[in-house]
C-alpha cells in the first residue's frame, strides 16, 4: 500500500486554521461529519484539490482514498477552481427527454467552454449532473442556488446575459 504525502505548503495557513477550528468545534464522532467538514474546506478555498482532500483525511483519521471518493461521487464538490457561477443542466430522463442536451449544448455554445471547465473570463463553471429531484419543471438549469425550470433553448442567451449583466455591476 503506497502512502500518501501531505503536502501542505501550497496551502493559505489562515484558512487551514480556520478548517481546523471547525473540525475542532464538531461535535461526535467527527469522521462521520466528513461530508460537512469537505463543504466547509470548499467554501474555504474555493474548491477542493488534492493536498486540501488529504488535509481533511489527516484531521479526520480517514485515507485519502475515502475523501476523494466522496468528493469524486458527489457533484456539488469541485477538485478544480470555478467560475464565479457554477451553472448546472440536470441530464435526468425527465429533463433529457424534454431536451436538456439541446439547452446544454447552447450554454456551452455561448460560454465558449467545456463541461466542468471554467469560462476563459472566469465567470462560468458547466455541469452536467444526473439529476435535480425536480422532474415536474424539466427541463432544469441551476446558476449557484437559483433554479429555472422548463428551461427553452431560446431563453439561454437571456439567462446567461443576466449573469453577465451581475458580473458587470459589481
Amino acid at each position: 500500500m503506497r502512502k500518501e504525502i501531505l503536502d501542505i505548503s501550497q496551502l493559505d495557513k489562515s484558512l487551514l486554521h480556520e478548517l481546523d477550528a471547525y473540525i475542532d468545534s464538531l461535535k461526535g464522532d467527527k469522521q462521520e461529519q466528513l461530508i460537512h467538514v469537505l463543504h466547509r474546506a470548499q467554501e474555504l478555498f474555493g474548491h477542493l484539490p488534492y493536498n486540501v482532500q488529504l488535509y481533511v483525511a489527516h484531521a479526520l483519521k480517514l485515507s485519502g482514498a475515502k475523501v476523494n471518493g466522496v468528493v469524486t461521487f458527489y457533484s456539488f464538490f469541485n477538485e478544480e477552481p470555478t467560475g464565479k457561477y457554477t451553472i448546472s443542466v440536470c441530464m435526468g430522463t425527465a429533463c433529457f427527454v424534454k431536451g436538456a442536451d439541446k439547452v446544454l449544448e447552447r450554454i456551452l455554445k455561448l460560454t465558449k467552454t467545456k463541461k466542468n471547465e471554467m469560462s476563459e473570463d472566469g465567470l462560468f463553471t458547466i455541469k452536467d449532473v444526473r439529476c435535480i429531484g425536480a422532474c415536474g419543471l424539466a427541463p432544469i438549469v441551476t446558476v449557484n442556488d437559483k433554479v429555472y425550470g422548463k428551461v427553452k433553448v431560446n431563453e439561454v442567451d437571456g439567462i446567461l446575459e443576466k449573469y453577465r449583466g451581475d458580473h458587470h455591476e459589481n
